[in-house]
């Protein structure tokens, strides 16, 4: 039986960068308490795989491929979504990416791809589905939430990542800005992970470690975002929005 504070039974969750990493665990933990989940990130067989796994839990799933630094298919993901279910209701913004380099070797092809997928992309996502929830909230339908997904470096100094730790700093300060928009009918929160063992993280040299010391002494498993974005997501957190939950083992 599922605690009624983290039941998303009629819940339909879009999570871009789903099919794996962070994002993955988060499309099980909401389809294991009874949403119907929309899997998105590039490729379309590896988000499918996901949906399988979902469908096999006894939820809906839908894979869509989109490239969510793109605006067009932003535009284009939001149309399927809102096509295959009729709602949205639970908009995970995920996807990123966080390539390792000095500063005065970054091109301006490097910022504009991690700017485009880490801000621009989740910034259309949000407004777009945001207005949605709104608007539907406001004529007696459910409420919305909202999860930005950004990173202990978004609040803390780190070397050679200057252009992702920027890009999801900005994405702290547009969550807090599209709480107060679209308040009362849909929550907008910032879930901040530190150190996690993703793939991407421990092809760095020092597997995500960074300069800051960890007091838990190791980076975390994936599946522990799981808690972190079932609060948000559920009716548990009916009166957090505008917030920063940060999931880092006390990295900040």
């Amino acid at each position: 039986m599922i605690d009624p504070l983290f039941d998303l039974t009629g819940k339909v969750a879009l999570v871009t960068g789903g099919s794996r990493g962070l994002g993955y665990q988060m499309v099980k933990a909401f389809a294991e308490r009874g949403a119907d989940v929309i899997v998105a990130s590039r490729k379309l067989e590896t988000c499918e795989i996901v949906a399988e796994e979902v469908r096999a839990l006894g939820r809906r799933a839908a894979a869509i491929s989109a490239h969510v630094g793109r605006w067009d298919e932003c535009d284009r993901l939001i149309e399927e979504a809102y096509a295959a279910f009729g709602h949205v209701d639970i908009l995970v913004n995920n996807a990123g990416m966080s390539p390792r380099a000095p500063s005065h070797e970054v091109t301006e092809k490097l910022f504009d791809s991690v700017v485009n997928l880490n801000f621009k992309g989740p910034f259309r996502l949000a407004s777009q589905i945001g207005k949605r929830m709104y608007d539907a909230a406001a004529n007696g339908g459910k409420t919305g939430c909202i999860i930005n997904v950004t990173s202990s470096g978004s609040m803390m100094p780190l070397p050679q990542v200057v252009p992702y730790g920027s890009s999801k700093a900005a994405l702290n300060a547009m969550s807090r800005s599209l709480a107060w928009e679209y308040a009362p009918h849909v929550r907008v929160n910032t879930l901040s992970p530190g150190a996690f063992r993703t793939d991407i993280v421990e092809a760095w040299p020092d597997k995500g470690q960074g300069p800051i010391p960890i007091p838990r002494g190791h980076a975390a498993d994936p599946q522990d975002i799981v808690t972190a974005a079932l609060f948000l997501a559920s009716p548990a957190s009916v009166n957090v929005t505008g917030s920063i939950v940060r999931c880092d083992g006390g990295q900040h």
